[in-house]
């Protein structure tokens, strides 16, 4: 392959764009290889199309490799499938939906596990038939509030979605561990620095999950890591070590106080440790029980109910984490105090939320025999010595407090947690039954009985990781992409015209006829300054300037990550690039 930048759709800008927040989003548009086209859509210019060729046909040998089969889904799917799965109401405002011209509602698909279902049910009958798994690369859509950051959270991107069907659960393990091996080895060939981490379902369902995030600064997915062992999790996903638990019996019994105009964590602490309250001294925000009320709206209803999380006075809830924990409902800070005045703003206790008909779940921090400073469910008044299983009795227990560095790691006992960004470039799930009993996905078993296959699902997101991979490979002047998904092996910049240009053509049309990929910067009507500008702007690999040494049979080779540079004979040029090209490949497959 072969172009040409005096006939190549590309336009480089010198300047960055107003609206562009990350690295890659300013460097791929810089750079040529995408145009904004509308909020959180984008056009993909030939260079950038390319990148993305480039990273489908690595994923695509992955997965062909492990036994998977290519499939493509409609993007415009009927409403009633995901009605059937519960997902047209989970999803809510992130579908697009539409109707067509006799009124049947449609959805502009997010991702395929309802169709994958309903085809496995339409095409297999017997056990003889499976395990079978099938994957696509195909555009999907989300209805993003604010989408931002370019392609990395946009509206319509491409991904790579598979879905696997077993018989049972062994058999379900077997084809997660493989497709996660998998993931190993595409984004190891990509070049990406990734961390595995487990994570939560959300609206996909199911048991085991993980994310495969790629590390950078201006992720939007938090992570955790330990200082002592390899356990990681997103935040959402954490598990708290819960305390030992004590005897309810053998605590001091509870009493009021008054504590006028302490609203908050902080007044509450100083009045209680000027008085010293409880007969107690040293009390701090973490000996508090902090009770925060939240709006839950369950999907189809109509309002909203009251939830109240208690958790350590030094703690916030984190509303993700809680979204996490509640999916599919919807969580929202509460604001309704008027129609609930049972809830006494500011000094809400848990002792009384029970015979009130409110819900209540605790930090896991807030075991049996716990004793705790709380409010007393009376404006200006507390209680010291409010115990879990005697005073009251929670209705559960939630992760909903914010995750900090120097927690304690829920896996090791010497270990810290250490906060760190990432962005999501991959997610497998081990969904189990949740589409197949929807869709009474039956086949005839080898006892002669039916047998209701169980799925996993494993997506990739195909646009995402050009984005990542730009993250995390790029300098002050440009891309500098990695040679497995560059969109050309060789980048020849023509500093001069006549005999530079004729031969620059010549060598790049034989190192095309070898099979590179080659860009040739043949425009006349610019400086070699701005090509060497352009040359590191778009990242290629490899320069090589056809430039004044060519009348003495020699051209310079520019390395564009460790800026290397070196003057090399145009004699035997063409056998040393395709040798190192053809080597890089072998070595990344």
């Amino acid at each position: 392959m072969l172009l040409r930048m005096s006939t190549l759709l590309l336009r480089t800008l010198r300047e960055d764009p107003a609206d562009a927040e990350v690295p890659s989003h300013r460097l791929l548009l810089r750079a040529g290889y995408v145009r904004r086209a509308a909020p959180g859509g984008y056009t993909w210019l030939p260079l950038g199309k390319l990148v993305l060729d480039r990273i489908t046909e690595v994923v695509r040998d992955e997965l062909v490799a492990i036994g998977d089969q290519e499939v493509h889904f409609p993007a415009l799917l009927p409403a009633e499938p995901y009605r059937t799965s519960g997902r047209w109401t989970e999803y809510g405002d992130l579908l697009f939906t539409l109707a067509d011209r006799r009124g049947a509602e449609h959805l502009l698909a997010p991702t395929h596990e309802e169709m994958a279902a309903l085809l496995v049910k339409d095409l297999f009958t017997s056990y003889r038939d499976f395990p079978v798994t099938l994957f696509q690369v195909q555009t999907k859509f989300r209805d993003e509030a604010r989408p931002r950051a370019g392609v990395l959270r946009g509206r319509e991107f491409l991904m790579k979605d598979a879905y696997s069907f077993d018989l049972d659960e062994a058999g379900l393990r077997d084809a997660y561990a493989r497709h996660r091996a998998a993931y190993r080895r595409i984004f190891d060939r990509l070049g990406l620095d990734y961390t595995v981490v487990h994570a939560m379902s959300g609206a996909m369902g199911g048991s085991a999950s993980e994310e495969f995030l790629a590390t950078t600064p201006v992720g939007e997915d938090t992570y955790v890591g330990c200082t002592a062992c390899d356990y990681a999790a997103n935040t959402e996903a954490v598990v708290t070590r819960a305390p030992a638990t004590g005897d309810p019996t053998a605590q001091p019994p509870v009493e009021v106080h008054d504590t006028p105009e302490t609203p908050t964590i902080a007044s509450l602490v100083e009045l209680a440790n000027a008085r010293r309250l409880g007969d107690r001294d040293g009390w701090t925000a973490a000996d508090t029980l902090k009770n925060v009320v939240l709006a839950v709206r369950q999907p189809g209803a109509d309002r909203t109910e009251p939830l109240v999380i208690g958790l350590p006075g030094d703690r916030e809830v984190d509303l993700k984490r809680v979204e996490a924990a509640l999916h599919p409902a919807q969580v929202a800070v509460f604001e309704e105090w008027a129609e609930h005045p049972e809830l006494v703003r500011g000094y809400i206790g848990p002792q009384l939320l029970d015979k009130l008909g409110v819900r209540y779940l605790v930090d896991p921090r807030v075991v049996a025999g716990s004793a705790w400073l709380t409010g007393a469910n009376e404006p200006g008044r507390h209680a010291t010595d409010v115990v879990c299983g005697r005073d009251f009795t929670p209705d559960g227990t939630i992760e909903a407090a914010e995750v900090r560095a120097g927690d304690p790691c829920p896996t090791c006992d010497d270990g810290e947690l250490t906060i760190r960004r990432g962005i999501e470039i991959g997610h497998i799930f081990q969904l189990g039954r949740r589409f197949t009993d929807a869709f009474a996905v039956d086949v005839l078993g080898p006892a002669g009985k039916p047998v209701r296959p169980t799925m996993g699902c494993y997506g990739i997101g195909v646009s995402r990781a050009v984005a990542a991979i730009a993250e995390q490979h790029h300098d002050d002047r440009g891309l500098v992409w990695p040679a497995a998904i560059a969109p050309c092996d060789v980048h020849l910049v023509v500093a001069g015209k006549g005999p530079q240009l004729d031969a620059a053509l010549e060598l790049g049309g034989r190192l095309a006829a070898a099979g590179l990929r080659v860009l040739v910067d043949d425009r006349t009507h610019v400086s070699a300054g701005v090509k060497f500008t352009d040359a590191e702007l778009i990242g290629i690999p490899r320069a090589v300037v056809v430039g004044r040494r060519l009348a003495d049979g020699y051209v310079e080779l520019r390395e564009r990550a460790g800026d290397g540079r070196s003057e090399l004979p145009l004699e035997g040029l063409v056998d040393r690039l395709v040798h190192e090209v053809r080597q890089e490949r072998g070595n990344l497959v």
